[in-house]
């Protein structure tokens, strides 16, 4: 596959994955029973899973890996952080004002895991002059 288009895919899949997130964090706060139609329990794995494979194939076409490049480094543990305060905002958060809490902080994660994609330095935006 092309470098070319796998990294579009990548990046729209990140955009719809993120757009549904805050979508759904949305929803969260006003309890809006959207948030039980199947597709929107269904979609997010199925993007994400599209998200994840075209990381996987662009780290491999750029030959460069988590825990060898410290970027990707980087990323990989922002993905995890992400991944936490996500579960902890749309499912495990039991007081409503966790799950907000959880909600911003994938926000700002988010924003971090971006920058450092832009950058490619751990740093992320901090890092530019």
């Amino acid at each position: 596959m092309d470098y070319g288009l796998l990294k579009t895919i990548h990046i729209g899949c990140v955009a719809v994955s993120y757009g549904l997130f805050l979508l759904r964090g949305i929803w969260m706060m006003r309890e809006s029973p959207l948030l039980q139609r199947p597709w929107v329990k269904v979609m997010p794995h199925v993007i994400d899973t599209a998200l994840l494979a075209s990381a996987i194939g662009l780290a491999a076409m750029l030959g460069q890996y988590p825990f060898v490049h410290d970027w990707l480094t980087a990323k990989a543990v922002g993905l995890l952080l992400y991944i936490g305060f996500g579960m902890a905002a749309l499912k495990r958060a039991r007081r409503r004002a966790t799950r907000v809490a959880a909600w911003i902080a994938a926000q700002a994660v988010f924003l971090y895991i971006v920058s450092v994609a832009m950058t490619r330095n751990p740093a992320g935006f901090a890092a530019w002059p």
